[in-house]
């Protein structure tokens, strides 16, 4: 790979989609939403009648992503970082957001109060980051805010630094 893969993770409302797209547009990269790749694949292994959404089939899904990985320059935007290999990032963001904030963008979404509560929680105690903590070297992983447009532009400065500076 000539050119560098990038994750961005968090929890669902922080603004990681937004930034990813960001990511893609300002330099150049193909923006890869697994949800929707998971989606329009049908890469489900059932459905979790409790947070109402389905179970995620990440065997087909990381066999489909294999080869796009492998040509680089990739932005990938997911809520969970841990069943990716290490090997396919180069960079790693994790997306943090107020869980004022939080709630409010996913009330507005419809979650329920239950899905609402799960994620406020997951923000709370900070588990993308962890996550990501332990899946990926620490250097390669970076806690960035998702509130504001100056948090997004100090974050895709970063995002430029980091790209100016790769070499495989």
């Amino acid at each position: 790979m000539s050119k560098p893969n990038i994750l961005v993770t968090g929890t669902p409302g922080a603004g990681k989609t937004h930034f990813a797209k960001q990511i893609s547009e300002y330099y150049g990269m193909k923006f890869l939403e697994i949800s929707k790749i998971v989606q329009d694949n049908n890469f489900f292994d059932g459905y979790d009648e409790d947070l109402h959404c389905p179970i995620l089939d990440e065997d087909k899904l990381l066999d489909y992503l294999e080869p796009l990985m492998n040509e680089g320059n990739n932005v990938a935007e997911y809520h969970s970082s841990e069943f990716f290999p290490e090997r396919w990032f180069n960079q790693v963001y994790v997306v943090r957001c107020n869980t004022d904030k939080l709630f409010k963008r996913l009330e507005e979404r419809g979650y329920n109060s239950k899905k609402i509560q799960n994620n406020v929680e997951y923000e709370i105690f900070q588990m993308a980051l962890d996550e990501a903590k332990n899946s990926y070297k620490k250097e390669i992983v970076h806690e960035v805010r998702g509130e504001t447009e100056e948090q997004l532009e100090a974050n895709l400065k970063h995002v430029g630094e980091f790209l100016n500076n790769f070499d495989e």
